[in-house]
């Protein structure tokens, strides 16, 4: 199944996406209609509450009285921690509960106010931000009755616009019409929801063509979201954002190149399954059209088994990625790294390898493995390059590797 987070700010519409995706056939999962849910009147959830904040949170009815609530814990960060220690398990557990009981082939649409500020974005494949602008918002909290100061203040307490960029895969604008944002709902769910689902459920790679494209400055951040769902899904391990994206202003395929670094091939097998479910499923050795599952060995490592590795691809239409799965210390590991700083500091190496993409990008159109074959003469002869740079700057692989 695909696992989808759905979130925005207060007053974006959220709704009016959920409600398309729903049409569509996903099942929806509403954090706030289960928040009311676990502390509804009989509960164990609004006992706790109640224990932790007094009778005053209880309205005459026995319910919880949601403003009081409000009142105590708007801008008391404890306050807020300590409802937050109560509700948030008891959400989870149901949603639990819920996607325990969905099919196989279902789009899991989670729709959680606050799932950037919780942040809860790696745990999906895929994160949708729906957005509008600020007046817009405004206007729309009015309208439900809130004081303009009052929606003003509570838009500024939640994540701004930088943040849910940095989680969001897909950005919606749902600051016009709501016909506007169905209908790009509608292109989501045909053109890459349901094809994703499919991929994932199969464990079946999305395919790509070596076509070589400007720069998007967006790479990185795009990569360090990546990274931090396969980093989830691997244990905490590490993930380096390698390749040609990583690189200000040099063209590159659409395709983004991390590194997941393992202990072993054995761990790096033990942890296919789970990288799969994450929706990047293993795919070196499987057939001709596939890259091998090791690199070529340079003259100061000669042995071939010391330059194994595994390989992953992305299942995702609207996000290709290549997943190198290699050990810690071992040559083509300490190579990717090299080649990426190298690459970073030295223009004249920048220009050269730019040369050599576009010459393999003519005669790989439509053949990856044609692509990788032309380029790999380059890697070789620049090896003592690489070298020579290191050992003249003092570099050292990064002990630590968030994409960049």
């Amino acid at each position: 199944m695909l696992r989808v987070g759905l979130t925005g700010g207060i007053g974006a519409g959220k709704s009016t996406v959920a409600s398309r995706l729903a049409e569509h056939g996903a099942i929806v999962i509403d954090s706030d209609v289960i928040a009311r849910e676990v502390v509804a009147p009989g509960t164990a959830g609004l006992a706790a509450v109640a224990a932790a904040f007094g009778d005053g949170v209880l309205a005459t009815d026995g319910s919880l009285d949601r403003p009081a609530v409000a009142r105590i814990v708007f801008g008391d960060a404890e306050a807020l921690a300590t409802l937050n220690g109560i509700v948030h398990p008891l959400v989870r557990a149901r949603s639990d509960e819920l996607v325990a009981t969905a099919a196989p082939d279902a789009v899991l649409v989670h729709d959680i106010p606050l799932l950037v500020e919780n942040h809860l974005a790696p745990a999906f494949h895929l994160v949708l931000v729906v957005d509008a602008p600020t007046d817009t918002r405004v206007a729309r909290l009015v309208d439900r009755g809130l004081a303009e100061e009052d929606a003003l203040a509570r838009i500024a307490a939640q994540a701004s616009d930088e943040e849910r960029r940095d989680a969001a895969d897909v950005w919606l604008d749902n600051g016009g019409w709501p016909e506007q944002v169905q209908a790009a709902v509608d292109a989501l769910w045909a053109e890459r929801l349901v094809p994703y689902e499919a991929n994932v459920r199969l464990r079946r790679p999305e395919r790509w063509q070596p076509v070589l494209v400007d720069p998007d400055p967006t790479w990185p951040r795009q990569a360090r979201r990546l990274a931090a769902r396969i980093a989830l899904a691997a244990g905490g391990r590490r993930v380096d954002h390698i390749g040609s994206t990583v690189i200000p202003g040099l063209p590159a395929k659409d395709v983004l190149d991390l590194q997941l670094t393992v202990a072993s091939l054995a761990q790096a097998d033990a942890l296919a399954d789970a990288l799969a479910d994450a929706g990047f499923p293993r795919v070196d050795g499987v057939d001709a059209d596939n890259p091998k599952p090791a690199d070529n060995p340079k003259p100061s490592e000669p042995d071939p088994e010391r330059w194994r590795k595994r390989f992953h691809q992305s299942a995702d239409p609207g996000r290709l990625v290549n997943l190198h799965v290699r050990v810690d210390g071992s040559p083509a590991w300490r190579y990717a790294l090299l080649v990426r700083d190298w690459l970073l500091a030295d223009a004249d190496a920048r220009a050269g390898y730019l040369a050599v993409k576009r010459r393999a990008a003519e005669v790989g159109v439509t053949d990856r493995v044609a692509y990788n074959d032309a380029k790999e003469p380059w890697f070789d002869s620049a090896w003592h390059l690489a070298e020579e740079w290191a050992a003249r700057t003092g570099w050292i692989p990064p002990v630590s590797g968030p994409a960049r």
